[in-house]
């Protein structure tokens, strides 16, 4: 079988794939107005029979993990299709997602149903003042309702992902909450440190704190650092054997982090993209149209491969084309 390896050695058994660009709340560090519509782009998002191409060609690949984000991937009416199609017909063996967690509460019974096989969930704060100044949105009880559903459901591998924001979310108050959540719960909530894509400089600067506060803190309360999975994402994990759940940092400052990069990213309109912050990116979709067109389609993505970076080069200031995180799927 093929496999897509690129010319650093890495392989990327794990395709990010973004199934919109709309999103629903009014996060400050990716859409602090809200969702716009990109006027100077009319392409319409992928439709489930691209997806199912796409999806089968990527398995084919040697592919095991595709994560459906967005924008928001729940306000697509076919949602749980594009789900279904991914489960029954690609071969593709973990399909996950990333999710705001917004209506979770009304959804839960839908996401166990579907076969997912894990969901994140963005919660940035468990203080609900502060979740509703950084996404705009008063949704924190609906979310952790959700939660408690899924759970009740024996919904295995949730997570939890968090910006870390400086003066917002990163005191030892804060770290504290976190602790006594994931000590009951078998979840694991990662910190992320905050990105500079092409528009958020001055809210970059205002915000951004380098994810060490909060491995100091780990350190300090004796947690211990875990190995890498195959098709891991990028956090590095920390175990207490005290603790239902595990923490997790996402520091892509640090230096090698690139050195384990395992995925690719696949935009709402088609284009694949070897970076979340790269300057390479090349639209695929024509390829997605035919069921023979899958030799081709798997040729293209093979090829693109040669173009993948060392490193993105974030710590220079190089932010690619990423103008917004929804843009690309965070």
């Amino acid at each position: 079988m093929q496999t897509l390896k690129d010319s650093f050695g890495r392989t990327f058994p794990y395709i990010r794939l973004s199934i919109t660009d709309v999103c629903n709340f009014k996060c400050g560090y990716c859409l602090p107005n809200g969702y716009q519509i990109d006027k100077s782009d009319n392409r319409k998002f992928l439709h489930l029979e691209e997806v199912r191409r796409l999806a089968k060609a990527l398995s084919e690949l040697g592919v095991n993990k595709i994560r459906l984000t967005g924008g928001e991937p729940t306000v697509r009416k076919d949602f749980f299709d594009i789900i279904k199609t991914i489960k029954e017909n690609s071969g593709i063996k973990k399909t996950v997602i990333t999710t705001n967690g917004y209506h979770l509460d009304k959804i839960a019974n839908q996401i166990k149903e579907s076969g997912l096989d894990g969901i994140n969930i963005s919660i940035d704060s468990l203080n609900r003042e502060t979740f509703k100044i950084i996404t705009g949105h008063d949704r924190l009880d609906e979310i952790l309702r959700g939660i408690k559903v899924l759970q009740s459901l024996n919904f295995k591998n949730i997570k939890i992902n968090a910006v870390l924001l400086k003066g917002i979310n990163d005191s030892e108050n804060d770290f504290n909450q976190w602790s006594n959540f994931i000590q009951v719960n078998k979840i694991d909530f990662r910190y992320i440190e905050l990105m500079q894509t092409g528009d958020n400089l001055d809210y970059f600067k205002k915000y951004h704190i380098s994810a060490t506060k909060f491995t100091d803190y780990l350190n300090k309360n004796n947690w211990i650092i875990q190995t890498f999975g195959r098709d891991a994402g990028p956090a590095k994990n920390y175990l207490n054997p005290k603790f239902e759940g595990k923490f997790g940092v996402i520091a892509p400052y640090s230096k090698d982090f690139c050195k384990n990069c395992n995925r690719l990213r696949i935009t709402a309109k088609g284009d694949l993209r070897l970076c979340l912050f790269g300057n390479t990116g090349i639209n695929i979709r024509h390829l997605m149209q035919k069921d023979e067109q899958l030799d081709e389609l798997k040729d293209l993505i093979l090829k693109q491969l040669n173009f993948k970076k060392e490193s993105h080069y974030l710590e220079l200031g190089e932010t690619g084309l990423t103008k917004n995180l929804s843009t690309t799927g965070g």
